[in-house]
């Protein structure tokens, strides 16, 4: 039977990962806090990877796969140091936010990418997963290393796509704020085409895992008829964004999505490497639907992690449509 570690295995990708390893028939073992269940049918495994003996309960074990989703690259490095000698492949999901370039249009896997971060560096997203690509490659042809975009689908934790599906859902027939739109665009991946790819066959190298380039009008307008909104949209400039303390892309008081116009590669990179490799993408309406459903399921209104509340973008709308 295939052996598969997880590091993780009970979050919102890492336990998408763990239940398609389950549904081939591997034998699975999640190697995790224990703050959240690990998927039916594995086995949840109690460890802090802050612990430097976090590996000692997996001696002379060995893996025909190990999956590791993390953005610390002290964790990732002492897993390699750890497995990696016992591990058939070895997956590491990192993420295009590598790259340092964010104006190039098309950008494929030889981008220039950030300098790894350095113990003692603040923390920065994009040089913690570069410094830990860096363990990983050591691997050699063992190891795939794959960079997704923004993933999105059903219970996404950073609301930043099912923002938008909320936003229009809320509103009915009222208007909804939107950033300027002509020249934006946008590009996502639903989280199950991810797991469905990272749970296929073994490959090996690095790819951008990232669906095809939409303009940003075109995807808001698909999301705007599955909710139903027939209200009025309201364009504002990024300049008058940011003076009423509206933030770019995600946290909150944002508009994701919106990015700054000095990033316009940000959102247009290249796929064909993982188009080549089996990569597959559902249809679009079809993510829509499934992320419609799920935010009205938690609730249009709930606190959310990104975005406006609606009384927010009630009171920026008058204040944009004031004489």
């Amino acid at each position: 039977m295939t052996q598969v570690l997880v590091l993780g295995g009970t979050g919102w990708l890492s336990g998408r990962i763990a239940r398609r390893w389950r549904d081939a028939g591997a034998e699975v073992i999640c190697l995790a806090r224990g703050e959240r269940p690990a998927p039916d049918g594995t086995v949840l495994l109690r460890g802090d990877r802050d612990d430097p003996r976090v590996y000692e309960q997996l001696a002379e074990q060995s893996w025909d796969e190990v999956v590791d989703v993390s953005s610390r690259a002290d964790h990732v490095a002492a897993a390699v140091e750890a497995l990696g000698d016992r591990a058939h492949h070895w997956t590491y999901v990192s993420s295009m936010s590598v790259y340092s370039d964010d104006v190039a249009d098309g950008l494929d896997e030889s981008g220039v990418r950030l300098a790894p971060a350095q113990p003692g560096d603040e923390y920065d997203y994009g040089a913690q997963k570069v410094a830990a690509e860096d363990a990983v490659v050591t691997l050699g042809d063992r190891a795939l290393i794959v960079r997704p975009g923004l993933i999105v689908g059903a219970g996404d934790p950073s609301d930043r796509f099912g923002y938008w599906a909320a936003a229009f859902a809320r509103a009915g027939i009222g208007p909804v704020l939107v950033p300027e739109l002509a020249g934006r665009v946008a590009q996502v991946i639903d989280v199950d085409d991810l797991a469905d790819f990272l749970a296929a066959a073994r490959r090996s190298g690095i790819m951008n895992a990232i669906g095809e380039v939409h303009p940003l009008a075109e995807l808001l307008s698909r999301v705007r008829a599955a909710a139903g909104h027939s209200g009025e949209l309201l364009e504002a400039g990024d300049e008058w964004l940011e003076a009423h303390d509206v933030q770019y892309w995600m946290g909150e008081r944002s508009l994701p999505l919106w990015l700054p116009a000095d990033m316009p590669g940000f959102m247009r990179r290249d796929n064909s490497a993982y188009r080549a490799a089996g990569g597959s993408f559902r249809p679009l309406d079809e993510t829509i639907r499934v992320v419609l459903d799920d935010e009205r399921a938690r609730g249009l209104d709930r606190e959310r992690r990104a975005g406006i509340s609606r009384d927010d973008e009630v009171a920026l709308i008058d204040q944009l449509t004031s004489p």
